[in-house]
């Protein structure tokens, strides 16, 4: 497929965005004002603060990135403009529906709470008319149990008015998938749609414990080959997995775009989708990302419908907007005559 066929769709879809790794450039200008940083930064600077280079990286300082944003966004002013502001961002980008994901107790610093934080990012996604949802992100860890719980209470709360799932993430391998089965448990019995992080850091076996828990979705899930218990769980479930290609690369999980698993996940008829986990961070796209792997494996027509339209089914998103993603996505590749 030509990339410039890929260039003129406007209808992606990317459900594993974090609000702190993909604020806008300017947004993030606009937060050195709010919290009154004097310090004046260039845009290198800027971008060597928050990006990470393309090539060999690994996990760590991937996640170095994460701290100066964060100390950014610690009121609830500063949250309601990120998640504005990345809305109107990835709209620009080409994109009709987003689940945008962050951890709002990573927010507290200043005194801000969690439900005050999760209400400030909904006044933020109401005021643009990207269609979006907003999931909630538990963290890793050994003290912060009790945290977690109220995120769950917080995401059933306003499920269904601004909050659409509920998410693990932090150190995989350091805090493995099974410690957190009282979590999932409650969110199982209120019935919340659930993604977690599994199958990166960790092997095959943290995506094995994250089906068990009700995980609907997968993110990354980059490891499941290595079992195949776990391909058979994958399809048995007809779980999905939210590949994010560049951010494994930047993490070093591959050495190159060739090395990366998705011929061989899609042989298997999994059900991928395709979405950017950092936009600022990793310095991509929704559009770049279709791209790579266009050029590394040769995308057709059919595949890159296929793998939009996954996300459309994937979505934890309303049965009406899912209505409009497949006739939006349907309306342009007829256009394009595709």
């Amino acid at each position: 497929m030509d990339n410039e066929v890929i260039n003129k769709l406007s209808c992606f879809i990317d459900l594993h965005i974090h609000l702190d790794g993909s604020l806008p450039m300017e947004t993030v200008k606009k937060l050195l004002v709010l919290n009154k940083i004097e310090k004046n930064y260039t845009d290198d600077d800027l971008k060597n603060i928050l990006s990470v280079p393309r090539v060999g990286g690994n996990l760590n300082d991937y996640l170095k990135k994460f701290d100066f944003p964060v100390s950014l966004l610690q009121t609830p002013k500063a949250i309601e403009m990120a998640v504005y502001d990345l809305k109107e961002k990835l709209k620009e980008d080409g994109l009709i529906y987003a689940e945008i994901r962050f951890a709002p107790q990573k927010h507290m610093q200043r005194g801000m709470t969690i439900e005050q934080c999760v209400r400030a990012a909904i006044r933020g996604q109401e005021k643009s008319s990207l269609k979006s949802g907003l999931i909630l992100c538990m963290m890793r860890g050994d003290d912060n149990h009790d945290l977690n719980l109220e995120t769950i209470e917080i995401a059933k709360k306003y499920l269904g008015h601004g909050v659409c799932g509920i998410d693990l993430a932090g150190a995989e391998a350091q805090y493995p998938t099974e410690n957190f089965k009282d979590l999932f448990d409650l969110v199982k019995s209120y019935v919340i749609p659930t993604t977690i992080h599994a199958g990166e850091a960790a092997g095959p076996r943290s995506v094995d414990t994250a089906i068990s828990f009700g995980a609907r979705r997968i993110g990354h899930g980059v490891r499941s080959l290595e079992s195949t218990q776990t391909i058979k769980s994958i399809k048995d479930n007809n779980i999905a997995l939210e590949l994010c290609p560049t951010s494994n690369l930047n993490t070093g999980l591959f050495e190159n775009i060739e090395e990366y698993p998705f011929k061989g996940l899609l042989n298997y008829g999994f059900k991928i989708t395709i979405n950017t986990d950092n936009t600022t961070v990793s310095n991509t796209s929704i559009r770049r990302e279709f791209r790579i792997l266009n050029n590394a494996f040769n995308l057709n027509t059919i595949m890159v419908k296929n793998l939009i339209m996954n996300s459309v089914r994937a979505s934890f998103a309303q049965p009406n907007i899912r209505v409009f993603c497949e006739s939006e996505i349907e309306r342009q590749f007829k256009e394009l005559n595709l």
